[in-house]
């Protein structure tokens, strides 16, 4: 346990709680990482004295989003899964025995109290690693559980799950931890603001444009090549076209700015600044899409289980988003479907009250209280 644990009191008074050590790990991408850092905040309101650590891999996108987050961040080696049945297949166990090694090193070092995964290459390692020693809470945010999650769940202390209707036996629902930034966001409030942040016309319609962390082609390449159709309509793009790509536009004077970025580091202002959003259909940016209750054209990752298609589908079915297949989105999809969208305020009015419901708001807070009573149960069985 920490240092600063305080056991008792000299004067006989009720022994309070020491201060837990939480781990998260779902390193990779930021649908894994961005619900463990909400996580963290939450702990952190709720226990003011705790410290919360993530583990991640020397190549994820953790190494600049959880320093920036101010939490403090342990290498561990990856286990990634072949997807086909190569030589990499052979060293595979060596490779999970000295992965779940040093995780395990790393969990009795820092006195870890309990380990919440969110799935993904860090959390099988973690799993492992602290099974029988620590307690474990399995988050999983599709409906289709990945493999880590799977082998997490079975000696998992909790397993919860973002939607009804996961493979994972006993997961209580509690939706997705977002961001607070996010859930209290005002955007009506924030447009101004966010408009002049972008370097946005502040009066003509927005359509943001977002492919997840590392960008989308499809959507790239349709989006750029109708620049000169949101132009003459007098639209305003905010296109993040993901850092290892590039998107070249020809400027229209005169006409609302189209405005290509590498990525979005103040999604906050970057979704009270649009109007209609066009982007992929991630568990986690269909939680915050809806959560802000911004109008979407989802267009789903074609490859995959169809994980994406079924994220998209309750705000689909609510009347809050539309969804395009990969395949159709062309330049002249973009003109004949979005251009008419976006500048249709009473429609997307009605799309933006149709997402009021959708998602769990409190889902923060409501899964770091359950981590909290998981580390106080841990620390009373270690005595």
């Amino acid at each position: 346990m920490m240092e600063n644990s305080a056991v008792g009191s000299p004067n006989g008074a009720a022994p309070t709680v020491p201060a837990p050590t939480i781990v998260v790990a779902g390193g990779g991408t930021a649908g894994h990482i961005e619900p463990a850092m909400a996580l963290a905040d939450a702990v952190m309101r709720l226990r003011p004295d705790a410290r919360v650590v993530a583990l991640g891999t020397e190549r994820g996108l953790e190494n600049q989003l959880v320093p920036a987050r101010g939490y403090p961040l342990e290498l561990v080696p990856p286990v990634p899964m072949p997807r086909k049945p190569t030589f990499d297949l052979v060293k595979l166990p060596l490779k999970v025995a000295d992965s779940v090694r040093r995780t395990r090193q790393v969990l009795d070092r820092i006195g870890a109290d309990v380990v919440v995964g969110f799935g993904g290459y860090v959390s099988l390692p973690a799993y492992l690693a602290a099974r029988g020693r620590v307690p474990i809470v399995v988050h999983e945010a599709n409906k289709h559980a990945g493999l880590a999650n799977k082998v997490g769940a079975r000696f998992a202390a909790k397993v919860v799950a973002a939607v009804p209707g996961t493979s994972l036996p006993g997961a209580q629902v509690v939706g997705i931890p977002l961001r607070r930034s996010i859930t209290a966001l005002d955007r009506a409030g924030l447009r101004a603001e966010a408009r002049r942040h972008f370097g946005l016309d502040p009066d003509a319609p927005v359509l943001l444009v977002f492919g997840g962390s590392q960008g989308a082609r499809s959507l790239n390449s349709a989006v750029s090549q109708a620049a000169r159709h949101f132009a003459d309509a007098g639209v305003s793009v905010l296109h993040a076209h993901g850092p290892k790509n590039t998107v070249a536009v020809q400027e229209f004077p005169g006409k609302p700015p189209y405005v290509p970025v590498p990525y979005l580091e103040r999604m906050d202002l970057a979704y009270a600044a649009a109007d209609l959003v066009l982007c992929r259909s991630g568990a986690m940016t269909v939680a915050e899409v809806s959560a802000v209750g911004l109008p979407a054209v989802f267009v789903p990752l074609p490859h995959g289980n169809g994980e994406q298609a079924l994220n998209a589908q309750p705000a689909v079915d609510a009347g809050a988003a539309m969804l395009v297949p990969d395949e159709e989105l062309t330049s002249d999809k973009v003109t004949e479907l979005v251009i008419p969208l976006v500048t249709d305020p009473e429609r997307l009015a009605r799309m933006s009250a149709a997402a009021v419901g959708l998602g769990h708001r409190e889902a923060d807070e409501v899964l770091a209280a359950m981590v909290l009573d998981q580390a106080v149960g841990a620390e009373g069985r270690s005595r």
